[in-house]
């Protein structure tokens, strides 16, 4: 970059591939455009330096890759077609959902943890359709895997063309209205424990104390965490749960309780049976607790 990008003159434009939010770099601007002459002057990872002390300084606190960035980087490589969304946006009769379930077709539930927790399909994998759906879904979801979509009535077609973006386009088909379906299948159904900071807190102060996983990536750590929490970030739990003890409660936090939902989720999936998350995340903790266990 020293000798090609810095070597260019000030006035070149420079437009970035990616943008803030993007897990594909580290204090990512929000600003579409620049020139060569401005990120000498205001960036940091143009400033002279080694390659060593470069890499050193663009990874730290960087957060681990989701899962699909591998997969991606083999299918940029080939001929793709474009997503034919249609021949995925298929309403399946519950009967039919059910049966593929449990044959193993993996449930993504792309509702809000609130309305996931209070009733969902058993099973499920819970990462709600925001702005940073297709990261989180990549990173819990394996890449080939069948796909059945639970979503917002209206979202069923936004949440398939998100998921093929990152190379995930194989989804099988959607429930439609979700909610009144969960209503008449009860025993298929079940609800996630949340708990606030207080309740978690008196938990850890009770003779059972839970195991706390933190979820959060690296570089927020700093902010603070909750004392004995065993970290793994989201991006690497779908390959590190041997690291969960499974003997326990595990209760599951991030900074606001989206990932957080989702690593629960994944965690009850695969068989952990008592496992909540924290409502609210660190942000709630250190809230009620600053000064006192933050």
């Amino acid at each position: 970059m020293q000798h090609k990008l810095m070597a260019l003159p000030d006035e070149v434009r420079v437009f970035p591939a990616h943008g803030a939010g993007s897990a594909c770099g580290k204090n990512l601007s929000t600003e579409r455009q620049s020139t060569i002459g401005m990120q000498r002057l205001t960036n940091y990872a143009c400033a002279p330096m080694s390659e060593a002390e470069f890499v050193a300084i663009v990874t730290e606190g960087q957060p681990s890759a989701p899962g699909y960035f591998g997969h991606d980087a083999v299918l940029n490589r080939k001929h793709r077609n474009l997503l034919d969304v249609p021949a995925h946006l298929k309403a399946l009769p519950v009967e039919e959902f059910l049966t593929r379930r449990d044959a193993g077709t993996v449930v993504l539930d792309t509702r809000e943890p609130q309305e996931f927790a209070a009733a969902h399909l058993r099973g499920s994998l819970n990462v709600p359709a925001d702005g940073r759906f297709a990261e989180r879904a990549g990173m819990v979801l394996r890449p080939g895997e069948d796909i059945l979509v639970i979503a917002p009535p209206g979202a069923e077609e936004e949440v398939i063309t998100r998921l093929g973006r990152i190379g995930l386009d194989t989804v099988a088909g959607y429930l439609p209205e979700p909610e009144s379906v969960l209503l008449n299948i009860p025993g298929q159904v079940d609800r996630a424990s949340r708990l606030t900071a207080t309740e978690l807190h008196a938990a850890l102060a009770g003779p059972a104390r839970p195991v706390v996983l933190d979820v959060r990536n690296i570089g927020e750590l700093a902010g603070g965490t909750i004392d004995g929490s065993l970290h793994i970030p989201l991006a690497e739990l779908p390959n590190r749960l041997a690291d969960v003890p499974s003997g326990a409660p595990v209760v599951v936090y991030c900074a606001g309780g989206v990932r957080s939902s989702i690593a629960a989720s994944l965690l009850r999936r695969n068989g952990w049976a008592d496992v909540s998350d924290l409502t609210g995340g660190y942000s709630a903790w250190e809230l009620a607790f600053t000064g006192a266990d933050a």
